[in-house]
């Protein structure tokens, strides 16, 4: 990502939740074909290797909408649906927060776990946002053992600055009482950003997999072909 599409981004982001206010189909399919066809641009001029990172970020947050969403109902959409716009939207957030990680300063970062911390236990108490707590929990788990403390550091403070654009939009909306658990969840949940910090280790296991894998497969090829 370079700044221009690091601009783009920012600017797809805040417009395409703006739009989305309108009640109308045809508008939602504006914005994810805006939302699509920047992530297509990008990807057409990336490296294979962040193409591919890209890829597995998109079907990793596909996934996790429809069970979060449609299936457990942590959250509802405007229209009750899966917006196409939300799974593109995912990965251009990832390549921004890997952007914007390498130019931060180490000790802006490095002070975001204490702060989160501080500020979740707080609004857990004062706001009965008890969602917070676990979904902390998480976020520190991926700073302590994830390879990319930096990069969850930094998506943690911009996925719950998108959260508040877009419940204020109106673009989704939290519901009070976490389906199936004694739990209850702000409109959003101050550490909803720790779930984007889950998608991004998820991201990087399942790309380190791949290239653990990939030797193997290509001994193999090889020894076939001598034996052949």
């Amino acid at each position: 990502m370079n700044p221009a599409f690091a601009l783009a981004t920012v600017f797809t982001i805040l417009a395409g939740l703006w739009l989305d206010r309108a009640h109308s189909v045809p508008v939602q399919a504006a914005v994810a074909l805006c939302t699509w066809s920047l992530l297509f641009a990008m990807g057409w001029r990336a490296a294979p290797e962040q193409r591919t990172q890209w890829l597995v970020c998109l079907a990793w947050a596909s996934a996790g909408e429809i069970v979060l969403s449609l299936v457990w109902g942590l959250y509802d959409y405007r229209l009750g649906n899966l917006p196409l716009f939300v799974p593109p939207g995912h990965v251009l957030l990832f390549a921004l927060g890997v952007w914007l990680s390498r130019r931060l300063p180490a000790a802006w970062l490095g002070a975001v776990p204490a702060l989160a911390a501080g500020l979740v236990v707080s609004f857990a108490w004062l706001s009965g946002d008890t969602l917070s707590l676990p979904l902390l929990a998480l976020f520190l788990l991926c700073v302590r053992f994830g390879p990319s403390p930096s990069l969850y550091s930094t998506m943690f403070v911009l996925a719950l600055l998108m959260e508040l654009y877009g419940t204020a939009t109106g673009a989704w909306i939290w519901r009070a009482d976490v389906p199936g658990l004694p739990l209850g969840a702000a409109n959003p949940p101050l550490a909803a950003g720790a779930l984007y910090c889950a998608l991004d280790w998820l991201t990087g296991l399942s790309r380190s997999r791949r290239r653990k894998d990939t030797p193997d497969r290509t001994c193999a090829l090889a020894s076939d072909s001598a034996r052949s």
